[in-house]
Formats: C-alpha cells, structure tokens, sequence
C-alpha cells in the first residue's frame, strides 16, 4: 500500500518550537544590547577624544556615509565568529568576549588603512572606543546573565524538555538535569515500557502538546535506530540532545573528533596550567594590588579595634596545606583569643562539621567581641592579599586547610592541592558555614577545578561581595 506520509525529512514540514523561538528571541536580544554599547561606546569616544582628520561616525552626506556601521558590522560578527550569540556557555565566555572585542579593534585598523588612507582618527579616540566597548559590553552581558539566573531561580524562562531514559537512569539524570536550574521536565519516556520500534509518534505528539522544546536521551544504547527518532523530532520542531551519563569528565576538557564518521569525545588537558595559570596569576597580581591599596583605610582601623579590643598580636598567622601539599603562612586579622589553638582540643566534641575533616562551630567561645563583627563580614580574610601577592595564594580557590584537618583527608581529597588555595571559592558563595559536610565542600572545589575560567572567576568574586554583604551563613 502506498503510504501517503510526507517524508520525515522534508525540511519544508519542519515546525519550530517554543525553544527554538526563545533560542532566537535570546540571540535577537544580545544582538540588539551589544550593537547599542558598541554604538554608545564609539560615540562616547568620539565625544571625548581630540577631533583631528575627516573622521565621522555619523554624516549627513550620502556620498561619504559616517564609519558606525561599517564598525558595527565588524564588532558583531567578530562576537558572531567566537560564537558570542550560540545556545551554550560560549555567549559567557568573557575572557573570549574581550578577546573579540579587540581583534575586532585591530580589524579595524587594518581596514580603515587599507581602504580608507585619507581618514585620519585620533588616538584617544581610538583607545577610549576600546575601553567604552569593553566596559559596556562585558557589563551590559553580566547584567542580563545575572538576570537569568535571578529569574531561573525564581523558576521563570525555564525550557519545556522531556527524558527518554531507562528506569534506572530516570533518578540521577532528573537530579543532573534540575541541577542546572535551565529546564522544566515536562515528559518522562521509559524505553523499557514502549515496545522496541520506531514508531515514535504518539510521545512526540505528546511533546508536542507541552510545548517541549527539546529532548534528553540518557539512555543511548538502548534507543534502536536513533536516526528515526532524530527525524521525528525534528520534523516536530524538537531538538535531540544525548547526555552521558557516567561519563563524568568535565565537558570543557573535550572537544569532538570524527574518526571513520562516527563522533567521539577527545579529552585535552585540565584547566589552570600553562598559559592559563599564567593568566590567572596575572589577574590575581593586578587585582590583588588594588585591593590592597583599596582597603588601606579599613586595614588600618580594623588593626587598632582588635589591639584595643583583647591582648594579643593583630594579625594571626597560621600553618596551610597549599599547592602540591607545600606548606605556608597564612595572614588573617586575629579573631579569637590567644590560646584558641589550645582550647580548640576540649571543643572536638563539639564540632559540627560531618566527617571530621574540617572544626567547624556556630557559638565558638574563644571568638573575641571584635572579631564577630569581623567574622561576620568576613574582614579577617583581607590580609590574605598578602599571600596572593607573595605567590602562595589566588583570590580563587578552594581554601587552604589547617594541618589538623589534612590529617583526616581521604586520598581523593588531596586532588585539591593541584591548584593554588584561594580567598574565596565556590564553597563560600555556595552557603559558606551553612555546609556542613565535607564531601560537599570537596565537590564544590572540584567543581571549580575542572570549570574553570576567567568568566568563572568574575563570578564568584561579584557573588562573594553579595555573599558577604547578605552575611549569608556566616559564624
């Protein structure tokens, strides 16, 4: 009998999701912020910097038309071309979105000497332009990436997915998937209650009809003829997505191969070494140095509180497990007595951190007046500046432990010691003193281990600020 179908693949039947319409509206929306900071920013430029030559942003002649569109055409798809506007992490990368931003300055240059000689722009012109866009840029994308996850939270603009697992697979990939706090599990498809063909209609009917807009297979091996399923949903607009679950190397580790024509994952070197420890050793002395400088003022009345306040020293410094085991001193303004290191023996009992690893208790009597308020805010860390400056510490990290707890470490958890011990770190803007099992300070720092960025490293600084502020879970 003939079959009256359309075929599967005929891109003319195609329907478009609602996933696939916010995908485009979001990439409408960058477009639109970066073309207006780039505009404001050459303008602002051009406003500030010394008029020199015949150069003009905006003219009123027609036949010698300004240079802001021919500059917006350049920096938008230089930004397009490091995929700035795709749907994953990309459009976050911040250190690449700076990259971008600069070779398309240089573009600029080149092109303007080239084609147009006779155009003479001056120098500040051009050095604030690149400034104006940077800042503009980078805080206009860091506005609205903040705003995401804020209206994530809240459970707005999630994406309508559905699950194709089996049974045993249901549990951990709904936990991995909610994780991300991204998407809305409309549909759950057990392939172990559906017969083995590929008669995939009625669930994709279904899908459609909550509006889903793309769908997680966790359980590969066991869909028999994919590229079915593949042509169904897209023929309904959905998009396929394939999550390895068990595989747990980070993804950012990875890149992906064909060999013979199949696609395979090929694992590169981990984060924070080479050029990239380089990058963030650069970033930690030059911030490092402001802040220092910064807080002078602070430094100096908090000093003269705690000398007023109890005898003692000001500054507490203490023995730390850092990079590859190595130990050094780490400088904290003093919050407690002097003999805290003695009293701490008759407190074990009372610890309240799960595992031993880490002493950890809300009401510790040996914290002095001024060093709550200081705790508080966490103004005893500042000093550490100090050892992000002479090299042993990063403003990032996960944090450096005392002797006393690295004697109870497993032999997973010395994995931490791989990377310079930070000020702050996930751990502290994930609940600070509000975790109290260990396991799940190690996965946080290990999470940060294998994710990290300079992007990433933006972020938990501007979120440690809202942590500290908020006071949120602090002793």
């Amino acid at each position: 009998m003939h079959n009256k179908r359309l075929d599967i693949r005929a891109p003319l039947i195609a329907q478009l999701s609602s996933g696939t319409g916010i995908g485009s509206l979001r990439v409408l929306v960058l477009l639109a912020l970066d073309g207006l900071s780039i505009a404001f920013a050459w303008l602002l430029a051009d406003e500030l910097g010394t008029p020199v030559g015949s150069f003009r942003l905006l003219s009123a002649n027609a036949e010698r038309p300004g240079f802001l569109l021919p500059i917006l055409a350049i920096a938008i798809g230089m930004l397009a071309a490091s995929g700035l506007y795709s749907t994953d992490d990309r459009r976050r990368d911040f250190f690449n979105l700076i990259k971008s931003l600069s070779l398309a300055q240089c573009v600029l240059l080149i092109i303007g000497y080239l084609y147009e000689p006779d155009v003479i722009i001056s120098r500040s012109t051009l050095l604030l332009s690149w400034i104006f866009s940077l800042a503009f840029v980078l805080t206009e994308r860091l506005i609205l990436h903040l705003s995401i996850i804020y209206l994530r939270q809240k459970g707005a603009i999630r994406q309508r997915i559905g699950l194709i697992c089996q049974p045993n697979d249901i549990e951990p990939a709904t936990k991995f998937i909610t994780k991300a706090k991204q998407y809305l599990i409309c549909h759950v498809e057990e392939l172990s209650t559906r017969d083995r063909n590929t008669d995939w209609s009625e669930m994709i009917e279904g899908l459609r009809k909550k509006h889903v807009g793309e769908v997680f297979v966790c359980s590969t091996l066991s869909v028999k003829e994919q590229i079915y399923l593949y042509w169904e949903l897209k023929r309904a607009g959905i998009h396929l997505r394939i999550v390895p679950l068990g595989l747990e190397l980070p993804i950012q580790w990875s890149e992906i191969k064909m060999v013979n024509g199949i696609p395979s994952m090929r694992f590169r070197s981990p984060p924070i070494i080479g050029g990239d420890y380089w990058i963030k050793r650069s970033f930690d002395l030059i911030a490092a140095t402001i802040l220092l400088i910064l807080f002078s003022p602070l430094l100096i009345g908090l000093a003269i509180a705690i000398k007023l306040d109890s005898p003692g020293p000001i500054f507490y410094k203490q023995t730390r497990v850092g990079l590859k085991g190595r130990h050094f001193k780490v400088w904290k303004f003093r919050t407690m007595v002097t003999n805290a290191e003695e009293l701490q023996k008759e407190l074990e009992a009372k610890n309240e951190m799960k595992g031993g690893v880490m002493f950890k208790m809300k009401d510790d009597p040996r914290i002095t007046r001024v060093g709550k308020f200081i705790r508080r805010y966490s103004l005893d860390e500042i000093p550490q500046i100090l050892n992000v400056l002479n090299g042993e510490m990063s403003l990032v990290g996960p944090r450096p432990f005392p002797l006393r707890d690295v004697a109870h470490f497993d032999e997973h958890h010395f994995m931490r010691h791989e990377v310079l011990p930070g000020i702050t770190g996930l751990w502290q803007v994930s609940g600070r003193s509000d975790v109290v099992d260990f396991d799940d300070v190690f996965r946080l720092d290990m999470t940060y281990i294998q994710n990290w960025s300079v992007s990433l490293d933006f972020q938990i600084l501007f979120q440690t600020v809202k942590v500290v502020l908020a006071k949120e879970g602090a002793y």
